[in-house]
């Protein structure tokens, strides 16, 4: 019955449902005229709140790290692929790729500094558009070029036959056919009266989808914008009342004019004081009209309780976005180990769902790209890479590495899985960031090269002992006989 009468209640038009009148126009059409006022707030907070910050860095530090590393995986069979031979070559040849001055078209970012941008314009802005550009006279021909979602052109005009939403040029199933940007003039200025067409081939256009009918991207901080905003507010009206509270001033008041008595006579030739604009500032001394008295509005209640607010608005914030608390916060001292590794397993399960789509999306296909340019520049030797680009295409990611907060506990439950068949090491590698074959063949090499040392410290110190003395001889001949 209760559930029934919820349901009637959410229905109603009546005076608990006043005013939630929510339009039934399809997603991209609400977004459209908010999506540049929403991107426009989220920036304005990523300038000037903390907590915006906080939010920020805790996906920065956690999905893009110190890098995402890359292992290709060309099979030992291949020819001329001798103990790795050709995949060291390709690793090597990318790790300077990734140089700002190779990967970036401004030489002024790496491809780490990308990701980081990435993720964090992918959060405030709710999107990104990463070009694939080929230069000439250059011993990297492909490079990157970021674009942010401000520069697409939702002012251009399709001409006959063609459909363009917000500056997305679709074919009949809604595919992005080509991008329309701002052709920039003038410096920084962006003119929307002329337009900069790429094909779709050469834009990777990096947002999150969660609508059918949507076409461009919205801010993922649009939740949270308005708990930010209150924390914001709130934090800037009890450090006005605290620094008013910490002034000590004084009033010097004049009680009896000095003039004679009577309306509209004023004392002595004085010009009476202006308040306006006046305030308070520690030390000041002020003097006051005759007949007038300070009075002064002190409220309550704030400084007890800001703490208990802020971290109930964090909370909330945190929530929506699908962090913990203790993940934007940094505020550890209400956690145990317990509470702390639960909420620790729920914030990584976000971060390895973002660093999937940052590989998939963005560094799989840039890397096929790279290859793609590197054989053809004639940077490296892939014999058969025409024939079938499979066996050399291989590879995987490897995302930066995390610690746990009790490590022998972890490496106990880690020891255990192994023993009973529960787990596997190269699951355990991938959760620090390492490859598991990397592992073994170093543990491998540490053991060998210890055992070598024990024997030769051993053989050292036996040799003194095998040859005896002239005296020790004798005596063992004396001895026998």
């Amino acid at each position: 019955m209760a559930q029934w009468d919820e349901r009637i209640r959410c229905r109603g038009r009546g005076r608990l449902n006043q005013g939630w009148s929510p339009s039934a126009s399809p997603n991209e059409q609400q977004k459209r005229g908010e999506r540049a006022l929403i991107r426009a707030r989220a920036q304005d907070l990523e300038h000037n709140s903390d907590i915006a910050g906080g939010i920020l860095q805790a996906f920065q530090r956690n999905v893009t790290g110190t890098g995402i590393m890359l292992q290709a995986k060309v099979p030992h069979t291949v020819l001329g692929n001798t103990q790795g031979e050709i995949n060291r070559n390709i690793e090597d040849l990318w790790k300077e790729y990734c140089k700002a001055e190779n990967i970036d078209i401004t030489g002024t970012q790496s491809l780490e500094e990308m990701a980081d941008m990435i993720i964090r314009r992918f959060y405030v802005d709710g999107g990104i558009c990463i070009v694939k550009v080929y230069v000439k006279d250059s011993e990297y021909p492909f490079k990157l070029q970021i674009r942010s979602v401000d520069e697409l052109n939702s002012l251009v005009q399709p001409s006959e036959g063609e459909r363009i939403v917000e500056g997305i040029e679709l074919d009949d199933y809604n595919r992005p056919v080509a991008y329309h940007f701002k052709k920039v003039s003038d410096g920084y200025f962006m003119n929307p009266a002329e337009t900069v067409r790429i094909p779709a081939k050469d834009v990777i256009f990096l947002f999150e989808k969660t609508d059918p009918r949507q076409v461009r991207e919205i801010s993922k901080l649009v939740t949270a914008l308005p708990r930010i905003k209150d924390a914001n507010q709130f934090i800037e009206a009890v450090s006005i009342k605290e620094r008013v509270l910490a002034c000590m001033s004084v009033f010097i008041k004049k009680s009896t004019p000095q003039s004679g008595l009577g309306r509209g006579v004023r004392s002595g030739g004085g010009q009476e004081i202006d308040y306006s604009g006046v305030s308070l500032s520690p030390g000041m001394i002020g003097e006051l009209n005759p007949g007038d008295e300070v009075q002064t509005v002190i409220p309550t209640g704030q400084a007890s309780n800001t703490k208990e607010f802020i971290t109930t608005l964090v909370r909330m914030i945190a929530a929506g976005l699908g962090l913990s608390y203790e993940a934007v916060s940094r505020d550890l001292s209400q956690v145990n180990y317990s509470s702390a590794r639960q909420g620790l397993i729920e914030d990584r399960k976000l971060y390895k769902k973002l660093q999937k789509m940052i590989i998939d999306r963005v560094l799989r296909p840039v890397y096929l790209e790279f290859l793609e340019s590197m054989y053809l520049k004639g940077k490296i030797d892939l014999p058969g890479y025409t024939k079938d680009k499979s066996i050399y295409t291989a590879h995987v990611w490897v995302p930066p590495g995390s610690t746990w907060i009790d490590p022998k506990k972890e490496a106990d439950a880690n020891k255990t899985a192994l023993d009973s068949n529960q787990d596997t090491l190269a699951r355990i590698c991938a959760e620090r960031g390492e490859d598991w074959r990397d592992v073994v063949v170093q543990r491998a090499a540490e053991i060998n090269l210890i055992n070598e040392l024990i024997g030769e410290r051993s053989g050292k110190e036996e040799q003194p002992n095998e040859k005896e003395s002239p005296d020790d001889e004798e005596e063992s001949s004396d001895d026998a006989a």
